[in-house]
């Protein structure tokens, strides 16, 4: 993942999500329990995504966003364990000694959503022990930020928020679109061009990618990277095909 303040002087990043629930891959569509699709073992689908060439894999503890507790420890450490490239992990880390376990356990970089939310200073508090290792999720559903696995309002615009962490030291913001989160009818560009005009930090943007046209519009809207969950999965397009989409364009 790059570091340049949105991907400026670095290559554009097509990162595949492995979102475990109950220990086996799934995608959810705009977030809600119950409407997983699975996709089975979570180290099996990490080396699928390596072998197609991802530099970065996006691993998301489903139930620990839910529940505020990390509920898939053992299936994420056995991805750790089995990949050799940088990964970013998020669901249910809520404290700072959380974070900076997973840190040292080998992860790259933590991504925070509640804790950040209902707590911001944890942003700068994990980023003065580990600078560059936070990744802030914001994620919006009608112009707010989301919480809870999507379910409670924070109050917040995800502009306003991403201002306050990049101020805090997040290394980056990941910003999801509920709206049209696994839905595969396409993303809107409008939110996150606002986010990348409004702060001097990389964001990587999720939710609703279904076409190559998708990722190379959210490129052009000045993104860092996208995670790309669902449209991978369903065979809609291949990661070397993403990947070639978006550097053909530089």
């Amino acid at each position: 993942m790059t570091d340049d303040a949105n991907g400026e002087g670095e290559s554009f990043e097509v990162i595949p999500a492995v979102d475990i629930q109950d220990g086996e891959v799934v995608q959810l569509v705009q977030g809600e329990r119950g409407t997983e699709k699975t996709y089975g073992d979570p180290v099996a689908a990490a080396r699928r995504w390596i072998d197609a060439g991802a530099e970065t894999l996006h691993l998301v503890d489903l139930d620990g966003a839910f529940e505020g507790e990390r509920g898939n420890a053992g299936a994420i450490d056995a991805v750790i364990d089995a990949v050799d490239v940088p990964t970013q992990l998020g669901g249910g880390i809520r404290t700072a000694e959380d974070a900076i376990d997973l840190l040292e356990r080998g992860v790259d970089r933590v991504i925070l959503g509640t804790a950040a939310v209902e707590r911001p200073e944890i942003v700068a508090e994990i980023s003065e022990d580990r600078p560059d290792s936070v990744v802030v999720s914001l994620d919006a559903k009608d112009g707010e930020v989301v919480v809870e696995g999507w379910t409670e309002g924070a109050g917040i615009s995800p502009v306003e928020a991403a201002r306050r962490y990049a101020d805090l030291g997040a290394a980056a913001i990941l910003f999801t679109n509920v709206d049209v989160e696994g839905r595969l009818e396409g993303v809107a560009t409008e939110p996150v061009r606002e986010l990348v005009d409004a702060t001097d930090i990389p964001v990587i943007a999720s939710g609703g990618v279904a076409t190559l046209a998708d990722v190379r519009a959210l490129e052009d809207a000045g993104a860092a990277a996208v995670v790309v969950g669902s449209a991978l999965y369903e065979g809609n397009f291949t990661l070397a095909e993403a990947q070639a989409t978006v550097d053909a364009g530089e």
